[in-house]
């Protein structure tokens, strides 16, 4: 399933959501010298590798006169990194789709400097199940993973369009919750191979507690949200 738009009546323009989607797209195609396909070239060295970066971690805890700190600025530098145009794509619709809500229930700011503690959560949730692998991680699905879990608490309710190509493009509305609820149990039940699945479901996790932190969905809201419409 496809998501395409949510029902929610906006009163804002989602500038930083818009900001992270073009960030996404021109560090994607400078990766690969302006080609649409092909393999990462200028950026290559910036994926995180999970047990580059333990290894990074620990030798700063033990004060090794040479150890490399560098891998632990993959952390951020990975979260905007694509391994290819289909996983680019399919993190900027969830992005546009989900993004705006949250930037407009928690503030631009708050917005941005949660996005990168979300992604930073999913690539220490990848690392937690595997310490010692030296697979490459890349992409915004993590951080994606954050909005996603926001959006589950704070509008369960919300009508999202989606669709199926395989179907004849076959659309239809489905409740955030079910959709939602959907997409994290299959991170969990369902694992894939070159997937980082783990990371997904901590950054869905970091979503949800980032919303319980900040007092629940009637605090953020400040009560019933009525601002919805069916379109």
């Amino acid at each position: 399933m496809i998501p395409l738009r949510d029902n929610q009546k906006r009163e804002s323009v989602a500038l930083v959501t818009l900001t992270l989607v073009a960030l996404n797209v021109i560090l994607y195609f400078w990766d690969r010298q302006g080609h649409v396909f092909g393999p990462s070239v200028v950026f290559v060295d910036l994926q995180m590798r999970p047990g580059e970066v333990l290894a990074s971690i620990r030798g700063a805890y033990q004060r090794e006169p040479n150890g490399d700190v560098f891998p632990v600025v993959t952390l951020f530098t990975s979260m905007f990194l694509h391994g290819g145009f289909t996983h680019l794509l399919g993190n900027m619709i969830f992005l546009l789709v989900f993004g705006p809500g949250i930037e407009e229930a928690i503030g631009p700011v708050r917005y941005a400097l949660y996005y990168l503690a979300w992604g930073l959560a999913a690539a220490f949730a990848q690392i937690y199940v595997y310490p010692h692998s030296m697979v490459p991680v890349l992409g915004a699905s993590g951080a994606i993973g954050g909005v996603l879990g926001s959006y589950f608490l704070l509008f369960p309710s919300n009508k999202i369009q989606v669709y199926f190509p395989i179907l004849v493009f076959l659309s239809f509305g489905i409740s955030a919750w079910v959709l939602l609820g959907m997409w994290f149990v299959w991170q969990i039940l369902v694992p894939q191979n070159g997937v980082a699945n783990w990371a997904h479901a901590g950054g869905f996790l970091a979503g949800m507690l980032t919303v319980l932190v900040m007092g629940g969905r009637s605090a953020i809201l400040g009560g019933p949200h009525s601002d919805i419409e069916i379109t």
